[in-house]
C-alpha cells in the first residue's frame, strides 16, 4: 500500500522542485520530506537496510534544498 503512493510522491515533488516559483519548490521539498518517510516505512516492512539508509540521506539532502530554498530570493 506504500509504494505506489511513495512512487507517486517522489515523481510528484520532483517536478515541483525543478519550478522556479519559490512556493512550488517548497510544496515539492515538503513533499520529497512525505515520500522519504514512505519509502523508509516500506523499507521497514520489507527489511531493505539500503533504502532505509538512503531515505535518511535524501530527507536530509531535501531539508538542506528547503533552507536553500528560503534564503534565496523568488526567480520567478
Amino acid at each position: 500500500m506504500l509504494q505506489w503512493p511513495a512512487f507517486a510522491a517522489s515523481v510528484l515533488s520532483a517536478w515541483l522542485v525543478a519550478s522556479n516559483n519559490k512556493r512550488r519548490r517548497n510544496t515539492g521539498f515538503g513533499i520529497f520530506l512525505a515520500s522519504n518517510v514512505m519509502w523508509a516505512a516500506w523499507g521497514l516492512h520489507t527489511q531493505a537496510w539500503a533504502l532505509i539508509s538512503l531515505q535518511v540521506c535524501l530527507a536530509v539532502m531535501n531539508v538542506r534544498g528547503l533552507r536553500k530554498t528560503e534564503t534565496n530570493g523568488d526567480k520567478g
